[in-house]
């Protein structure tokens, strides 16, 4: 055996409904100039098993749809991946996804196939997004053999740079809820995280409105430009 094909992950077996699914899936939009009203957003959440980026899994997936400059109530999902092997640990106790309802879950192919056709060409937003992402993108290349290519924007990047005169040192998702006076019924579970991390982004927005930020296209530049200068200032 050719040792390059041994080192290559093995492409996995999907049925020809999934491959379909997949063949119709609409390309991922660049971030582009249309208004943030205008902008349909998807906002993610996800719990997992641990935060190892390469060993640690997906263990549930929300999201919620903002269209018109709304939460799109009738626009929300929700899945529990099936890990039937996946082992009690203390994360658990946070997201409180026990044996039973893993044992009980969706198929992950299926479940995440499920998610793209949801998220369709959209942007993607996160609290903390390069995690979501990048364990997202790991469940898709693993379950689906799928690359994803979607346009993601940090929430908890967002909420700084458009409030520089809130100080919050190292600030979560909690000091933010807190900060705007917003009301969630239960931190980490990833609907409803999904769900609280909208009702910020639809605060930040109107905040960027008013800074003269009016596409995902500006708002995304702005963002790469603050981080330029986060990365200069630590560098003197």
């Amino acid at each position: 055996m050719n040792l390059f094909a041994w080192l290559r992950p093995t492409a996995p077996e999907l049925d020809d409904a999934l491959r379909l699914r997949l063949a119709r899936l609409p390309q991922p939009a660049p971030l582009g100039v249309l208004s943030l009203r205008e902008q349909r957003w998807v906002v993610l959440d996800l719990e997992t098993s641990g935060l190892n980026l390469n060993r640690d899994q997906v263990l549930s997936i929300g999201a919620v749809a903002i269209e018109d400059g709304a939460i799109a109530f009738a626009q929300q999902f929700e899945r529990t991946l099936h890990r039937p092997t996946q082992k009690t640990n203390p994360s658990v106790l946070i997201h409180g996804l026990g044996p039973s309802a893993l044992a009980a879950g969706c198929d992950p192919a299926e479940a995440l196939t499920d998610l793209l056709e949801f998220i369709g060409d959209s942007p993607v937003l996160a609290f903390h997004s390069a995690f979501d992402q990048h364990m997202l993108g790991r469940a898709l290349k693993d379950s689906l053999g799928y690359r994803l290519q979607h346009p993601f924007l940090d929430v908890a990047q967002l909420a700084p740079l458009l409030n520089p005169d809130v100080v919050l040192r190292e600030a979560g998702l909690d000091d933010w809820i807190a900060c705007f006076g917003l009301q969630v019924p239960a931190r980490h579970h990833a609907s409803a995280d999904a769900q609280v991390t909208a009702e910020l982004a639809l605060i930040l927005f109107s905040q960027a409105r008013r800074q003269q930020l009016d596409s995902p296209l500006q708002l995304g530049q702005r963002l790469q430009q603050w981080r330029r200068r986060k990365v200069q200032n630590h560098g003197l």
